[in-house]
């Protein structure tokens, strides 16, 4: 058996099969085939050796500085490469930055994120600086990539496809476009889009997007180099959403919330509220003085909220405001954040009519996220030039809202997540550490 593992030939086949399942295979790339000349002459051949490599053996055994070196090198370039591959095609990290997600996840939580869940990406630009993600360090606009080269969009398979319900991590959506510093300071967490919204409705479109291209730097990003969202997954292709009085219905069904959810409630007390009863009852959030407040709780704390002596009463913040700051962006759709839809959501192969009524919907899908060119004129709709009556989707798209319902930028806000902007699953808390130090009853705990 020792003679058989150290025979060159098994080594070359048994590599040459790991090599040819994953690289060929799997990622369906026939180009990645030139690779086996390469693992052939490593094992059988050694013409590289022979020709070139030879010389760095010799350094090293001549020359003890330059083998210690070397050592450093060698280590530091295998852990990089290995580190990257596992990032790029099996796992990642996220830290959890907002309150979005909460209570299923927390400020501070490390988030296991699984890319062999939905299939990983294989990157849009592979030209990057390692453990970076989109700008160096210590700059704001330096980009640590290079779009030199650019690949399409192609996803490897996976061990399951995303379900209603999945906590998932993606690449958010209007991330394309980002504010830079110039002669004003963005507001963090301020979308290029939003700005822009503001702007053109105080000084037009035109005037409006010049203004802010004075007042700000802009810097684009592709797919795979925008900021990542993490949310839940509550429609998928081909579902209709609505929300009613913030219940949320899939194809006119309310969806049975989970325990986890949290919505704003108003609260009428006799007397203050104190920090001992909220931690009790379990609220984290909560605001107001005496008589009025506002909490964010689930269903479970409204009801032990409810019980308390002190306490009057408890209203559902229901916010029925419309505003041009909710999805579509388009005065012909009054919905608001717990008053939303009717609405279908993009399904990949389907054909839909399309008219300036419900355009504004799938503008951006058929604009930026399908590359194609879109103009109205004198009511008709132009796609690549040409009138347009009807539109196919080239891909799937998702529905993302947060569990604290009333304090998440979700798709209310921005719309459908396409699926190249997927990036996978999330899993299970690797890590969680708050103002009070590590959460160790917080550490490997699954996410539902």
């Amino acid at each position: 058996m020792k003679n058989i593992l150290k025979n060159r030939w098994f080594k070359f086949g048994a590599v040459t099969i790991i090599y040819t399942l994953l690289a060929v295979v799997w990622t369906g790339n026939l180009w990645m085939l030139l690779g086996l000349p390469l693992i052939y002459d490593i094992y059988i051949s050694r013409l590289f050796y022979k020709y070139v490599w030879h010389y760095n053996d010799y350094f090293c055994e001549k020359y003890p500085l330059y083998r210690s070196i070397w050592s450093w090198i060698d280590a530091i370039l295998w852990a990089t490469v290995a580190a990257t591959l596992l990032h790029l095609f099996v796992f990642q990290l996220y830290k959890v930055p907002t309150s979005s997600m909460e209570k299923t996840i927390l400020i501070g939580d490390y988030i296991y994120v699984s890319k062999l869940a939905y299939g990983p990406q294989v990157p849009n630009t592979p030209i990057s600086m390692p453990f970076v993600f989109n700008t160096m360090p210590f700059t704001q606009s330096t980009k640590s990539y290079s779009e030199a080269i650019k690949w399409d969009y192609h996803r490897l398979r996976g061990t399951s496809r995303i379900e209603r319900g999945d906590v998932v991590v993606f690449n958010y959506p209007e991330g394309d476009t980002v504010l830079t510093t110039k002669r004003l300071q963005a507001t963090p967490g301020a979308s290029y889009y939003d700005v822009l919204r503001s702007y053109q409705a105080t000084y037009g479109n035109a005037e409006g997007r010049s203004r802010l291209l004075e007042d700000y730097g802009i810097q684009v990003h592709p797919v795979d180099k925008r900021e990542n969202y993490i949310k839940r997954c509550v429609a998928l292709p081909g579902d209709k959403i609505s929300i009613e009085g913030t219940a949320l219905k899939i194809n006119g069904v309310e969806v049975v919330a989970p325990d986890t959810e949290q919505h704003i409630y108003f609260v009428q007390t006799s007397a203050p509220l104190t920090e001992y009863a909220m931690r009790k009852a379990g609220v984290r959030e909560w605001g107001g003085s005496m008589p009025y407040y506002y909490l964010t709780m689930t269903a479970e704390e409204e009801k032990a909220v409810e019980k308390m002596a002190i306490v009057e009463s408890v209203v559902l913040y229901d916010n029925k405001e419309r505003s041009l700051d909710f999805f579509p962006h388009s005065p012909l759709y009054g919905w608001t954040q717990d008053n939303f839809g009717d609405m279908w959501v993009p399904q990949k192969g389907t054909t839909i009519e399309l008219n300036t009524d419900v355009l504004p919907l799938y503008s951006r899908i058929i604009e930026q996220y399908e590359g194609h060119s879109l103009e109205v004129k004198d009511g008709q709709i132009f796609i690549d030039g040409e009138v347009a009556t009807t539109y196919t989707f080239a891909m799937d798209y998702y529905w993302m809202m947060g569990d604290n319902r009333h304090n998440s930028a979700d798709s209310r806000f921005w719309g459908f997540v396409p699926e190249d902007h997927i990036v996978g699953k999330a899993s299970f808390i690797a890590f969680s550490k708050g103002e009070d130090g590590i959460r160790w009853n917080r550490l490997f705990r699954k996410i539902r």
